[in-house]
């Protein structure tokens, strides 16, 4: 019996020992090293321990008080009434067997009779406000529950607190109670001006609340955006503040202009508790806050008073938890996935794992710097975080728990699918497969890309086409396209025999085009329609282009060197080019040249002219005018500037013609378009 009780100790000085450090490292660093549900498991697997040996339960124990030790870089204030945690649940079964406590607690009470105030369970760090006559005087953190850290001058920076009181009925003394946190979009900016500094960036709303929060220098947390919701008051006896209910107490708070939840009510029972849980859970990725639950308190003040406390907790309340958005597991592998558009993407393979209700196995790692960034190694403890339909992706490494035979990764220089080379481009941080139109992972997306209206144009090659060719393995690169037959198209799903002759038409058909719609259609990154005629423009051929080197390329207006180097990237690619030999030997056909036609360029008076087009022409489309200006060195753009050399205005012109003569810009009909495009 003793080596048992001895074991039993052990046990309960390890937990001790682990839920200390971790309480340390969340209210004192603001830097938490495991999820909040794995310090939840260990949180209860203490409670359930002592529970059950009541004997070796000490004041020391993390279950008999809250929070950490305040920081001994601030002044510290003494709570005239302890800051308490509350209770969690995890599961309706808990919410029903807190009813029932409740109803034997207050004695005549059944099911669905007592009634609760409800309210979201923010993300934030607990404060309390102290207001004398009216005047905000001293504000502090929740600290130990019964000691926390003056941080007034922090919280006078926050605009949602009130630094006195609107109405002059209030009491001589009043504290006020609530949550600092971050909203959602504040939190994406100071994360990107982290990134912009190259400073560490947060890892969520509610760490980057409390670390701004808890600066020495007032002016930093002035900087950051922070947002205070009350959700109580200390206990006061004055006859001025609501004595009957925690919603009337709600009430006055919002009188006093403090910010609470929108989404607080009344409901009465644990099914309407559920409920309630159920319908908040739906809206919250919605809300611009983080919550990880949300809160049940007897609403009546009087029926609260006779349920009372136990050693950390109110009876008369309970915090209902969402299923955990981050869990802690370990990183068996790291693949690489292959995007439509080239992008590889490491892909963290993981022991499987429940994060947020669902199993998961698998998690982004987004690129090979955030790999650097997190330190990331194969073998690892990590954590993995999943929010709403979002994509899981891993955190951060728990390092406390890293093995000592881990292997580091490194991204591939080719694709792992296609085996073409991989490129990251300067200044970006994703490396690309070069085989746009040779690889299988790109393949749905070239050939829709190749087909589409201001490429090759083949008129009623849609994306569920694409998908049954490529599924069905009818299609594999773009060159394909030319080789099918009806017997092919006319056996797919929902393709009758009419409609797959007018696909073979729109493919035949699509074979006379220009160079530059051809440029365009081969999905060359950052090669988009203006650049793809430029390009024609400057080198007359396609050989030409193909065969051109960097400072080649550079001679071409508005080519850089990034737009240059995925240029000579694509036609390093020994598979992109023998696609572009495929399509050639089926009969795409260009003529060259006619770009680059004195004729239409050195005689012209358009060469360098903005024009801008608006409004019906009689007998041209706007595509027409646009491709017969840009022959001729010419520039259309959407929106009238001071900069437009002209706009060619038709039938119902608009807005666009009403700025021209507003602006003095000389206006042209159709004729007179033609004119100067020396077409009559």
């Amino acid at each position: 019996m003793n080596s048992e009780l001895e074991s039993v100790q052990q046990q309960l000085k390890g937990l001790r020992e682990q839920i200390e450090l971790y309480n340390y490292q969340y209210y004192v660093l603001n830097d938490p090293s495991i999820p909040d549900a794995e310090f939840d498991r260990l949180f209860r697997q203490l409670q359930d321990i002592e529970q059950r040996c009541p004997q070796l339960v000490t004041a020391e124990s993390p279950t008999q008080r809250v929070g950490a030790a305040p920081l001994k870089a601030f002044s510290q204030v003494t709570h005239s009434v302890p800051m308490l945690s509350l209770n969690n649940a995890f599961d309706e079964t808990e919410v029903k067997a807190f009813d029932r406590r409740v109803c034997e607690g207050l004695a005549g009470f059944s099911e669905n009779q007592v009634e609760y105030a409800v309210e979201p369970k923010f993300d934030g760090l607990a404060v309390t406000l102290h207001y004398e006559k009216g005047i905000f005087k001293i504000g502090a953190t929740r600290g130990d529950g019964y000691t926390g850290e003056d941080i007034t001058h922090n919280l006078r920076t926050i605009k949602s607190i009130p630094l006195s009181l609107p109405v002059k009925a209030v009491p001589h003394f009043l504290e006020v109670r609530g949550e600092v946190l971050m909203l959602k979009a504040d939190f994406s900016r100071l994360n990107e001006k982290q990134l912009q500094k190259g400073e560490k960036l947060f890892a969520n709303p509610r760490n980057a609340a409390a670390g701004s929060l808890r600066q020495l220098d007032a002016a930093i947390t002035a900087k950051r955006r922070l947002m205070f919701f009350a959700y109580g008051i200390a206990p006061n006896q004055d006859a001025r503040v609501p004595q009957d209910t925690h919603s009337a107490v709600m009430a006055y708070l919002a009188g006093l202009r403090f910010p609470v939840a929108r989404e607080c009510t009344v409901v009465k029972g644990a099914e309407a508790l559920i409920t309630y849980y159920n319908n908040i859970a739906a809206q919250r990725e919605q809300l611009p806050y983080d919550i990880d639950g949300v809160v049940y308190k007897v609403n009546a003040l009087e029926q609260q008073e006779k349920l009372g406390f136990v050693a950390r907790a109110p009876r008369f309340a309970l915090a209902h938890k969402f299923p955990a958005q981050e869990a802690i597991t370990r990183l068996l592998d790291i693949d690489v996935q292959v995007g439509r558009t080239g992008a590889l993407t490491p892909v963290a393979r993981l022991e499987p794992v429940v994060v947020g209700g669902v199993t998961v196995t698998n998690a982004t790692l987004h690129n090979a710097d955030e790999i650097d960034r997190k330190d990331v190694r194969i073998g690892d403890t990590v954590i993995v975080r999943r929010a709403g339909d979002v994509i899981p992706e891993v955190v951060s490494v728990v390092l406390a728990q890293r093995p000592k035979d881990t292997s580091t990764f490194t991204m591939p220089q080719n694709c792992p699918v296609c085996g073409s080379k991989a490129v990251r481009p300067e200044g970006e941080t994703v490396s690309r497969c070069t085989g746009g139109l040779f690889c299988p992972a790109q393949r749905k997306q070239a050939i829709l890309h190749f087909a589409s209206r201001r490429a090759l144009d083949i008129e009623g090659l849609g994306e569920k086409l694409v998908n049954q060719l490529v599924d069905n393995a009818i299609v594999k690169t773009p060159a394909d396209l030319y080789l099918l037959g009806l017997l092919a198209l006319a056996n797919l799903e929902r393709m009758a025999e009419r409609s797959a002759n007018n696909i073979l038409a729109a493919i035949e058909k699509s074979k006379q085009t220009t160079l530059a719609r051809f440029i365009y259609a081969l999905g060359i990154r950052n090669v988009g329609e203006a650049i793809a005629k430029d390009l024609a423009r400057h080198f007359g051929s396609l050989d030409s282009l193909m065969n051109s080197s960097m400072d080649d390329l550079l001679l071409v207006p508005d080519v850089g060197p990034v737009v240059a180097q995925s240029i000579l990237d694509f036609f390093a690619e020994a598979h992109n080019r023998e696609v572009i030999e495929r399509l050639r030997a089926s009969g795409v056909h260009w003529v060259e040249n006619t770009e680059t036609s004195p004729k239409l360029s050195e005689n012209s008076m358009i060469s360098g002219k903005t024009f801008v087009l608006t409004g019906a022409l009689p007998t041209m489309t706007r595509e027409e005018a646009k491709a017969q200006i840009e022959q001729r060195g010419g520039k259309v753009t959407g929106s009238v500037s001071r900069k437009t050399d002209y706009v060619v205005a038709g039938n119902d012109p608009g807005s666009k013609y009403e700025k021209a003569v507003g602006l003095g810009i000389p206006l042209l009909d159709e004729d007179g378009l033609k004119k100067l495009l020396q077409l009559i």
